[in-house]
């Protein structure tokens, strides 16, 4: 996913929007190197040395990777792996603008 996420950070630089990342690999210090070869420039939080059962995942419940949940500006979550809609990732497209256009709206008091 990582090409598609950096075209939403990209895309969405100016917009109500953070792209957040977990990270289940076991060697941090391997995935570091990752990160700069894939140009991952957003917060990505490390699930710690055990890898996919790390402290994040539990307390996410996230059992499979990857594991995408879109929250919206007041802090709910309104969907869970969206992207497994459609293999193109439009339907993660769409309901990321949704949750954009209705962030801007609060921000302007719409």
């Amino acid at each position: 996913m990582y090409p598609h996420e950096r075209s939403l950070v990209k895309r969405l630089e100016n917009e109500p929007f953070a792209l957040i990342g977990v990270n289940s690999d076991a060697n941090l210090d391997e995935k570091r190197d990752r990160f700069e070869e894939e140009k991952i420039t957003w917060r990505s939080f490390w699930n710690g040395p055990k890898g996919p059962p790390g402290p994040i995942a539990k307390k996410w419940n996230v059992t499979g990777w990857p594991t995408t949940y879109l929250i919206d500006a007041e802090g709910r979550i309104r969907y869970k792996n969206p992207h497994r809609m459609g293999a193109d990732y439009a339907e993660l497209d769409k309901a990321i603008d949704e949750l954009v256009r209705e962030a801007k709206e609060i921000q302007s008091g719409s």
